[in-house]
């Protein structure tokens, strides 16, 4: 029986089939303003994992390296073990959330160029910026280590950018993390509607879990939309 190791927010982390995997399991709870907002969502899990999955797949096709290595069940996958780096990697191509909320730029407007920024994952601190001497500063990660995953989530974004466009869907912006194997960076956790804003590339309507941070109704069905989306273009 696999020994549980961590439980966040929306998954659940065991030990896995030897020292150099984990087995995670996607969780039903949505939650919102680190943790505040919390609600029981009966399938979100899967749709995470599923959408996580494909996303995932469709990366390490197009030479990502990832920490994915097997589809367990419905909402359970085995990944290679990582040390996580302790920040989130935001990507953003359009304004809007926090960002149209710190700079006063309305929500919506295409950005003249791609921001990569970073948070320190912290649920304590409440996930605060921090810049790149920062970063270093503190022994997070090294010059070289923010160099390796600037350039992945560029190239990250420019697959998914292409991939959702093909799905219909506007990538307005997500975020990424992290972690270090003897092979180098690998991307880990999840790519899905709780990481990502998508918007809908014609009506504009959110798909995403701002549907749930901000009372649209329908969570589920903006996430079951995207995961159709997918399924019909990969």
């Amino acid at each position: 029986m696999n020994e549980i190791l961590y439980e966040g927010k929306s998954k659940i982390v065991y030990s896995g089939e030897d020292n150099e995997s984990l087995l995670i399991k996607f969780k039903d709870t949505a939650t919102a303003f680190n943790g505040k907002k919390k609600e029981e969502l009966l399938e979100k899990g899967q749709l995470n994992a599923e959408i996580s999955n494909i996303i995932f797949n469709y990366l390490s096709k197009n030479g990502i390296k990832t920490h994915l290595l097997k589809v367990i069940d419905e909402r359970s996958v085995l990944v290679k073990k990582a040390e996580i780096v302790m920040v989130e990697v935001i990507v953003r191509n359009i304004a809007a959330g926090s960002f149209s909320n710190k700079y006063g730029v309305p929500e919506g407007t295409v950005l003249n160029n791609t921001i990569i920024e970073f948070s320190l994952k912290s649920d304590e601190l409440g996930d605060p910026m921090i810049n790149e001497s920062q970063i270093t500063a503190i022994g997070i990660a090294s010059k070289d280590e923010i160099y390796e995953m600037k350039e992945s989530a560029l190239k990250i974004n420019a697959l998914l950018s292409d991939l959702f466009d093909k799905a219909g869907i506007t990538l307005v912006d997500f975020k990424l993390e992290f972690g270090r194997t003897r092979e180098g960076i690998i991307l880990c956790d999840e790519i899905s509607p709780d990481s990502c804003r998508l918007w809908d590339k014609e009506t504009g309507k959110k798909l995403d879990k701002d549907r749930f941070r901000r009372d649209l109704g329908d969570v589920l069905g903006g996430y079951r939309e995207v995961l159709r989306r997918l399924k019909n273009v990969c």
